[in-house]
């Protein structure tokens, strides 16, 4: 089905010299499965790329503006480029019914997808790089993701759930917080864990994940908010 890739060129103030490497940065491998003689190849070589744009343009602004140590400059990145940061720039941008998937994956609006639609910026990354050069690249990550880094700094986004809560809990509480798996169920191959966190004996939140530790940061982020440490 021919998608209309003309709304998104307007919203981000781009018109592509070549539309179908803005298309291409879409193409899920998912969907050549289903229409193998589909006329663009996967996006994976456009996410290749713009991961390394996106990573050298955010260092680059880390290094030119804070004077900090390389590992705080590290973690501030991270917290940048990761896959939940991406993700939700892409919901930002709405560019999700663009995207060329299989029907299964099209089904999928999990962790999957989240991985996908980051996936899916770093290509945009790319293709914006090729078709309009390092400049206007740079002009995209900066509007869009180093713009974010604010909110990164201020809720402390480049610490996990789980030590940034430790570190608020000790400061403020002078009580180490602890983690209770409170339930587990489903099958051994798709388990879904329900974990407590405490501050000594008082229940502060439970979160939910796939694994203990996946349900220990949920609980971990959620146990923030609850306390007002973000």
């Amino acid at each position: 089905m021919e998608k209309d890739f003309s709304p998104l060129q307007k919203k981000l103030g781009i018109k592509f010299n070549n539309p179908e490497l803005l298309e291409n940065a879409f193409v899920h491998r998912s969907y050549l499965n289903e229409h193998p003689s589909f006329h663009l190849p996967q996006n994976e070589r456009l996410e290749f790329l713009g991961d390394a744009v996106l990573e050298l343009v955010v260092t680059e602004e880390l290094y030119a503006k804070y004077p900090n140590p390389e590992g705080e400059l590290t973690n501030w990145r991270a917290a940048l480029v990761n896959s939940k940061m991406l993700s939700a720039v892409a919901g930002k941008i709405q560019f999700e019914d663009l995207l060329y998937l299989s029907r299964g994956e099209q089904k999928d609006t999990g962790k999957a997808r989240q991985f996908i639609l980051a996936n899916t910026m770093e290509a945009l990354i790319g293709a914006i790089y090729l078709d309009q050069g390092w400049d206007s690249a740079k002009k995209f990550i900066h509007e869009y993701i180093i713009s974010e880094l604010p909110n990164v700094l201020a809720k402390k986004l480049y610490m996990d759930p789980k030590s940034n809560f430790q570190e608020q809990a000790q400061e403020k509480t002078g009580i180490t917080p602890s983690y209770k798996v409170m339930s587990e169920s489903g099958p051994d191959h798709d388990k879904i864990f329900v974990v407590g966190i405490y501050l000594g004996k008082d229940l502060i939140a439970t979160g939910e994940g796939s694994s203990k530790q996946e349900a220990q940061e949920s609980a971990a982020q959620k146990g923030l908010e609850v306390q007002g440490w973000i």
